[in-house]
């Protein structure tokens, strides 16, 4: 399997972010009610979504698939609704460098910890001084971006 663009859609998902906090913010600014906004935001994935589940069906999960889920892993879209709901409130008022630059070093601490333990089911990738110097020169460089 041929992975080169792995890493080139990851970094457009991360530039698409950005943008989606900004657009977000803009969205909240103009309904102001940051409930409605979410709702429409998040109407407009779920759309999108099912579209795509139509336009090119998968397989649908059996019952073993569904008895052997985690309770967990269906609050994933949840704890994903956090993060919308903050860059519609929260983006236009710290900018959106700020933003996610404290997204990103937050994404990446908490990474670090649930790589090194191995929560989620995941593969655990132990904890080494070099990732440690990784996170706080993110650290770093987020209280750079947002005191100036």
């Amino acid at each position: 399997m041929n992975a080169a663009w792995i890493f080139p859609f990851i970094v457009l998902g991360g530039a698409l972010q950005t943008c989606g906090a900004a657009m977000n913010g803009q969205l909240n600014k103009h309904i102001t009610n940051p409930w409605l906004a979410s709702t429409i935001s998040f109407a407009l994935i779920t759309f999108f979504f099912a579209s795509a589940t139509l336009i090119q069906p998968r397989p649908l999960p059996t019952s073993s698939d569904i008895a052997s889920l985690p309770w967990w892993a269906v609050v994933g879209g949840l704890v994903g609704a956090v993060q919308v709901y903050a860059g519609l409130t929260l983006v236009n008022k710290v900018g959106a460098g700020t933003f996610m630059g404290l997204t990103v070093t937050a994404a990446l601490i908490t990474s670090l910890v649930i790589d090194h333990f191995g929560w989620f089911r995941m593969q655990a990738h132990p904890i080494n001084p070099w990732r440690v110097l990784g996170g706080l020169l993110l650290v770093a460089g987020v209280s750079l971006v947002a005191k100036f």
